[in-house]
């Protein structure tokens, strides 16, 4: 018995801690639950893919060169800083990411305008499949989101059909982009219009025109409708990836997008590239144009001196007669007008550093300066400065549409253009030092040759004065005009630096999503791997007993026998239904019970055997009146007594009342033959529990049931003695005493695992002695079962219900009935 103890000590240390192969088997007995998760998820999966429209992804190559102008060499006076490759790769991959520049693709190509199909399941945007072209007119609002259906009449007419459920609906008017609210017909309104024709309604406008070899007729069911300009911007701008080609290659980029129809894609792909090729070339002339500009504004006042100087060469002329001066004169004349000359220069020099260093004070967008060579400033530093300053301003112009006002991009852009602003300042104000002590030099130079000039005849004097003013007028004029002409071919020459390698076209692109293959998978690990979570859930926080494994594991204590489930009328199954599974399984607990009975009682007297179980409802009546009624039909003379005195039951299964029983023997009211009933069933009587007592637990300790159980040993074979319930009250372990074996019903999928360890303390302690675990409820899986062994003959009288069914009545149930029962087994 000690080694017992321990044995049980030993089974409830190692039943603490996580069962895998409990939880395994109890997964695999729900496979028809966890086969109906996966085919749901997987018709999931089915129709999400199916009402998933396809998507797309295409992609085009361009390069970003720094190319000189084929027009700028060495002798070129005006110089133009085009830049490196390195930092433009950077400029152009931030350009394409702007709102600016994805506004102008957008308003390009009017995306704003859907043209829908209705399909299956959705309304498909088809874009140039439609058999119609919307010609929009963007001074007029247009109403958004909602979808204006175009039903065709005929060759010449359709009708706009709309069914508005309010009267007010918001528009937008794409010119200026500006929201408003306008009103709309409330309920169906149907208008017939002329194709070809404008026409303007309150929330649409402008004309439809049928596209040549168009396939449209009444039954198709196309539809107009109107986005939201910034939302479609916005869509764009995050949608539209940029990246380097390869690493060998920093130089080409690759632009790609995704979306759900293809021919939209490539128009977008190729629009952007187009449009960032021509505003690059834009940004690259401008240095050129601001030239231009400044030229042309100095040219008018150059060109009306010399207007007004020839008009006075030609007065002169006319009011004095021609006359010749000696060559000394002429060349006093040529120093002095070559003096004017290097005055002028030096004055245009003054003029443009005046008006750079006023334009820097004063403006913050630097990128409209002139070049420095324009009015001959050939230093270098001046030139550098210049075009640094340029550049930077356009830089932060980029990097305006990109980045918010207050970053650290801007901050830090903002600092190196004030920084190159200063030094610009300082040199600028260090040339004009430089200028004006060369114009003094001049003028003095200048004075000593017009003293001697002085002394000839006035009217020679003035001849030589305007032929002086007249050249350098002339000279001027044409250098400004060479100047102009240099920076208009710079500027007509020049290509943008952008080139398109490979453009986006539809080449029978298969669709990169859905990925359907990866939601079939999805689907299956969800559909497999939630149930087992919710399993493993039930599995961890069930404290049930499931299967004969479970006890073995809990406890020593034997199993006598197993009782399978079944639904019968009343608790007389062995007698009433005796080539039942059940019955056969109650006559191979009387095998087993004999064997206990040979060596632990005396032959000369009846065997006693006490059943109870841990609660109410476990299969402990039912148990004691089918064992009860396989030893009365086996020629033993049996008597069941109930003692469960505080919940009697086993009365109304033999039709008979409760009205005498055990309790009247016990308080000495009634004789043994008055509580005796003799039953229906041969050789089996039956003593009821009788009426309920205030003090069941005292009358169980009297001596009269010490003299009752005495008696009934003299006069029975077998006595069976049905006990209240072990685990609520201690009124059973009073009567272990009187009983040879006793048995404990365990009921699968009822009884708790706790209730096990309250038999084996039980146990342990000798207050339950010849104990045998009976399993009630049992349903044969033999996955299940693992390592359970078959012995003491249970295992052949279960085995005799399962497998020898020709000796058994078949079971009758109608065909919902078996299927109910298949799907509800766990």
């Amino acid at each position: 018995m000690d080694q017992n103890f321990v044995d049980i000590e030993s089974n409830e240390a190692q039943s603490i801690g996580f069962d895998f192969k409990g939880f395994l088997f109890k997964s695999l007995n729900l496979w028809k639950s966890i086969l109906l998760c996966i085919i749901v998820a997987l018709v999931v999966a089915y129709l999400i893919n199916v009402r998933k429209q396809n998507i797309y992804k295409l992609d085009s190559l361009i390069t970003v060169e720094s190319d000189q102008n084929p027009f700028f060499t060495a002798n070129t006076s005006i110089s133009f800083n085009w830049g490196g490759v390195s930092g433009k790769v950077g400029k152009v991959m931030t350009s394409i990411k702007t709102r600016s520049h994805n506004e102008l693709v957008i308003d390009s190509l009017k995306y704003y305008i859907q043209y829908l199909e209705e399909g299956k399941y959705r309304k498909i945007d088809i874009y140039r499949a439609s058999p119609f072209k919307f010609e929009i007119d963007i001074n007029k609002p247009q109403v958004l989101n909602y979808p204006i259906r175009i039903i065709y009449k005929n060759e010449k007419e359709f009708e706009i059909f709309t069914n508005f459920e309010s009267v007010s609906r918001s528009a937008q008017n794409y010119s200026d982009k500006s929201y408003v609210n306008v009103s709309v017909p409330l309920g169906e309104f149907r208008k017939t219009i002329k194709f070809g024709e404008p026409f303007e309604l309150s929330f649409i406008s402008g004309k439809i025109v049928l596209k040549p070899h168009n396939n449209f007729s009444s039954d198709d069911q196309y539809f107009l409708k109107f986005l939201k300009f910034d939302n479609v911007v916005s869509s764009y701008q995050n949608n539209i990836k940029i990246e380097s080609f390869n690493a060998s290659a920093s130089s080409v980029l690759k632009l790609s997008l995704l979306g759900n129809n293809k021919n939209k894609i490539a128009d977008f792909l190729n629009a952007t590239t187009s449009i960032l090729s021509r505003t690059e070339l834009e940004r690259k002339n401008l240095y050129a144009t601001n030239t231009i500009k400044f030229i042309d504004s100095s040219l008018g006042a150059v060109d009306k001196d010399l207007k007004a100087v020839t008009d006075r060469m030609n007065t002169f002329r006319k009011q004095n007669k021609v006359f010749d001066l000696d060559d000394e004169i002429l060349q006093l004349s040529e120093k002095l007008k070559d003096f004017q000359k290097q005055k002028e220069e030096a004055r245009s020099k003054l003029t443009y550093l005046n008006s750079l260093e006023n334009y820097l004070l004063t403006k913050t967008d630097y990128s409209k300066i002139a070049a420095p060579t324009s009015v001959g400033i050939n230093e270098m530093n001046i030139l550098s400065s210049v075009s640094k300053i340029t550049n930077l301003s356009i830089e932060r112009q980029n990097l305006e549409n990109s980045t918010k006002e207050g970053s650290v991009l801007l901050t830090e852009i903002d600092s190196r253009i004030d920084a190159e602003k200063n030094v610009l300042l300082e040199t600028a104000r260090a040339t004009k030092e430089t200028i004006n002590y060369q114009l003094n030099s001049i003028n003095r130079n200048a004075a000593v040759i017009e003293s001697k000039l002085n002394e000839l005849p006035e009217d020679q004097q003035e001849y030589l004065k305007i032929q002086r003013d007249l050249d350098i007028s002339q000279e001027a004029y044409n250098i400004y005009m060479t100047k102009r002409g240099e920076a208009a071919i710079v500027k007509a020459a020049n290509v943008s630096d952008i080139t398109v390698i490979d453009e986006a076209k539809d080449i029978g692109n298969a669709p990169v999503g859905p990925r359907k293959s990866l939601n079939y998978m999805l689907a299956l690990i969800a559909g497999f791997f939630t149930p087992m979570f919710l399993i493993f859930v039930i599995f961890l926080l069930d404290n049930t007993i499931h299967g004969s494994d479970e006890v073995l594991k809990l406890s020593n204590i034997p199993i006598l026998g197993l009782i399978g489930k079944y639904k019968y009328k009343n608790n007389l199954v062995v007698y009433e239904k005796p080539k039942s599974a059940v019955a056969e399984s109650f006559r191979a607990i009387r095998s087993s019970l004999q064997f206990l009975f040979k060596q632990n009682a005396s032959p000369t007297r009846a065997n006693t055997l006490m059943i109870t179980s841990s609660v109410s409802g476990e299969g402990k009546t039912f148990t004691s009146i089918n064992i009860a009624t396989v030893y009365a039909l086996s020629d033993k003379k049996t008597i069941l007594v109930g003692l469960d005195l505080r919940k009697p039951k086993i009365f109304d299964d033999f039709n008979i009342t409760n009205e005498k029983g055990a309790v009247n023997y016990l308080i000495g009211e009634s004789t043994l033959d008055e509580i005796t009933t003799n039953t229906h069933i041969e050789n089996l009587d039956l003593i009821t529990s009788g009426p309920i007592p205030p003090n069941p637990s005292e009358l169980l300790m009297s001596n009269k049931l010490k003299e009752l159980i005495s008696t009934l040993k003299d006069n029975y074979d077998m006595i069976i003695l049905d006990t209240p319930p072990l685990g609520l009250v201690t009124d059973a372990l009073e009567l272990v005493q009187y009983a040879d074996t006793s048995i404990f019903m365990v009921r699968l999928d009822y009884t708790k695992k706790g209730m096990l360890q309250l038999v084996n303390a039980k146990y342990r302690s000798g207050e339950l002695k010849n104990l045998s675990f009976v399993l009630n409820f049992y349903r044969h899986k033999s996955n299940h079962n693992y390592g359970y062994g078959y012995g003491y003959g249970y295992g052949y009288g279960y085995g005799y219900g399962v497998y020898g069914n020709a000796y058994h009545e078949k079971d009758k149930r109608s065909f919902m009935g078996r299927l109910k029962n298949f799907f509800g087994r766990s």
